[in-house]
């Protein structure tokens, strides 16, 4: 989407559809407070009133509710409402005059974000009649304000893409976004950057290298598994940051076998990795002084006569045991390795993304993401970011004796507790086994990855993670 920032009145703003703010119990601005049908304006927050001035094609008079109660947030949902009555209306360009706020750029960023991520449409293999002319889409942003808005703005539409792209991903077909096609996609983040390089290892190097968790999972399909490295040195001063995300491109449970029912859902569990790649592109296209080292372990997880069995034994990265108890337990096995892995790479500072308990929707929902950390500065950091984007983070913690409740009876560990309790803290207990005394945190994001349901994020996958990457890092280097 075109985004730009111009200083033009409500009446020169040569948009189809132009979007006023308009607080609880206060007045329309004078040049549209005659317009007919202003006097129905409510400010309520989400009410909205369509006027017809004379000056824009369709004025939109969006109310924010009470001026002390108006934060980033409810911008964005009132953008992505904006972008929804956009899309209604076949406008093709929208510009909004920011309302009087605190904290300008912040305001600026959330509109932007909110009309970006709420404009998302996922079209690709719906196709049309011969009769039928294509919907048409929201094309253009402009925001009315001062050219200091500018670079707020142009952050906003990198990450907010970047987002977007990331859902591309958490929404194609397991058939057509296999481990190859996300190294694929890896590889032209690279080809698009001076300071990013890529690294692939296909089975044979996986295998070959001892990373015993993503050759067991990968084992029971015919699609060969990748371990995708991506690498940004954007010179930064601070230490190396790790991301890790998880890439499982389908997941059946392998011998495990999850049930029939909703079982096509099973494409989202490479969310992680979707999140984690799109925020390094994100990342190196802001040009953030920082150097980050992203690992994304991908495979299919699939039931054959070769697949992993309860009970094995395999051996990871870092030459630890695992009896492997559970199949549908496969994302800690490949995230191991590639936690593992990372530290290898130089990673001083890791955080990892994996959509992996089922037990994390039941304890937070699809609000939060769990955060598990052996770093109080790292949880600390990734719970700011949280609130900044809106992509909320929580603390769960780490005991001993959640650690007791992974250790084998035959092997050093198992991938499945011993009782049926506390199974997000318990699978981030496992990676943590990995780790060392790196700090690390773990975001646990199945409760978020997808049917989120906020007005900027719809039904299908949210691209949850990319903003709190790239705002992590923001605040990491200003």
């Amino acid at each position: 989407m075109n985004v730009d920032v111009r200083q033009r009145s409500l009446h020169d703003a040569d948009a189809a559809l132009v979007a006023v703010g308009l607080y609880e119990g206060e007045a329309l601005p004078e040049d549209v407070a005659g317009a007919p049908g202003a006097a129905d304006a409510k400010g309520s927050y989400k009410a909205m009133t369509r006027l017809y001035p004379g000056g824009p094609e369709r004025l939109l008079v969006v109310g924010l509710g009470e001026r002390d109660g108006l934060d980033a947030e409810k911008l964005r949902v009132l953008a992505a409402l904006v972008a929804g009555e956009a899309r209604r209306l076949e406008a093709t360009s929208l510009a909004w005059a920011p309302p009087s706020f605190e904290d300008e750029e912040a305001a600026a960023e959330a509109l932007v974000t909110g009309t970006i991520l709420g404009a998302y449409r996922f079209d690709r293999f719906k196709g049309a009649g011969e009769d039928d002319e294509p919907k048409a889409r929201l094309e253009s942003l402009t925001l009315l304000g001062p050219a200091e808005l500018a670079g707020a703005v142009e952050t906003a539409r990198v990450y907010s893409e970047a987002a977007n792209r990331a859902r591309d991903l958490q929404e194609t077909p397991a058939n057509f976004a296999k481990p190859e096609d996300l190294a694929r996609r890896a590889e032209e983040i690279a080809a698009g950057n001076d300071n990013v390089t890529v690294e692939i290892l296909d089975g044979d190097a996986i295998r070959a290298k001892g990373m015993g968790g993503i050759a067991a999972v990968s084992q029971g399909g015919p699609v060969e598994p990748r371990l995708i490295v991506l690498r940004y040195r954007g010179g930064g001063s601070g230490p190396t940051l790790g991301f890790v995300g998880k890439g499982v491109t389908f997941d059946t449970g392998g011998i495990g076998l999850k049930p029939s029912a909703g079982m096509q859902e099973m494409k989202f569990d490479m969310s992680g990795a979707s999140a984690v790649l799109e925020a390094t592109a994100a990342i190196a296209e802001l040009g953030l002084p920082v150097d980050l080292v992203t690992v994304v372990p991908s495979t299919e997880n699939m039931p054959s006569g070769t697949a992993v069995k309860p009970g094995d034994v395999i051996t990871q990265y870092n030459g630890k045991t695992v009896e492997v108890n559970n199949t549908d337990a496969e994302g800690r096995l490949i995230l191991a390795d590639a936690l593992a892995y990372a530290i290898e790479l130089g990673a001083e500072r890791v955080v990892d993304l994996a959509t992996l308990t089922g037990a994390v929707l039941i304890a937070l929902g699809s609000t939060y993401a769990a955060v598990i950390s052996n770093d109080d500065e790292l949880a600390g950091e990734l719970s700011a970011a949280g609130e900044e984007t809106g992509e909320l983070v929580w603390r769960l913690p780490l005991h001993p004796e959640y650690a007791e409740m992974m250790k084998g009876t035959v092997a050093d560990l198992s991938n499945l507790a011993k009782k049926r309790e506390a199974g997000s803290i318990t699978a981030a207990s496992f990676l943590r086994e990995f780790v060392d005394d790196t700090p690390w945190a773990h975001v646990d994001i199945a409760g978020t990855a997808w049917n989120v349901n906020r007005a900027y994020t719809g039904k299908g996958g949210s691209g949850y993670g990319v903003r709190l990457l790239v705002q992590l890092v923001r605040d990491l280097v200003e």
